[in-house]
């Protein structure tokens, strides 16, 4: 067991800067490939103007766990969406557009992922996982 062990890599440390800046580029990639606005970001993130405004500009500590939570289910959506829609504009596309699944009621997935909770990414994260027949 010993020697299993002496190969593992050592465990990501997700609460690092260096984690931090890492998961916020992908979200800026996100953000511009979504084309969210500034005010969806904060919402998705769960952070206000200020904490929006500095991590942009590169001031950025360790995230919370709250912000870690958001940004687990945005890119499980992301990447459930890759896989269902590969071409990139159509998964933007998709989620702006009206859905009648009844979990949307006719209103587009990122209406419902801007609600503000964490239970609203996961979801569309939920749904977007059975609809490609994997798990959340």
């Amino acid at each position: 067991m010993n020697a299993v062990l002496e190969h593992c890599p050592p465990p990501v440390d997700l609460v690092s800067v260096a984690a931090a800046n890492a998961a916020l580029r992908t979200f800026w990639r996100l953000s511009a490939a979504w084309e969210l606005t500034g005010a969806e970001q904060m919402i998705l993130l769960g952070v206000g103007r200020t904490t929006l405004y500095q991590w942009k500009h590169g001031k950025v500590g360790p995230l919370d766990r709250h912000v870690l939570e958001r940004l687990s289910y945005l890119f499980g959506i992301h990447a459930a969406l890759q896989i269902l829609l590969p071409l990139p504009e159509r998964a933007a596309q998709w989620l702006r557009k009206p859905n009648q699944a009844p979990l949307f009621a006719g209103r587009p997935a990122l209406e419902r992922m801007l609600g503000g909770q964490v239970a609203d990414l996961f979801v569309v994260r939920q749904y977007l996982d059975a609809e490609r027949g994997g798990k959340a």
